[in-house]
């Protein structure tokens, strides 16, 4: 029994708004990091979902690259996390105002 294709593209958009809906509404900036992951994983399902039905091992050779940027960019996110949060003792996005004039 094969899955068919629409599927995992219904998982993909599923997983994919629940993490754009994350970064949207929620202030907590570890939230934001973790939608920001689901997103990205949402990606990934869809290349490993068309490599299956392409027969092409190409896209799941980009998940792993993908994978490790996405590692690399939790660990800077969560040293720039506990930079903020020494600095103002918050990890409310409300609390920073960094960049604006």
């Amino acid at each position: 029994m094969t899955v068919p294709l629409s599927f995992y593209l219904v998982l993909s958009g599923v997983v994919f708004l629940t993490g754009v809906t994350g970064v949207l509404i929620r202030r907590n900036i570890i939230t934001i990091l973790l939608s920001v992951e689901l997103m990205l994983n949402a990606t990934n399902i869809n290349f490993v979902a068309f490599s299956e039905y392409f027969h092409n091992v190409a896209g799941q050779v980009f998940v792993f690259f993908a994978l490790t940027v996405a590692a690399a960019e939790v660990a800077i996110g969560l040293a720039i996390i506990i930079a903020l949060h020494r600095a103002k003792s918050s990890i409310n996005v409300d609390d920073f105002q960094l960049l604006k004039w």
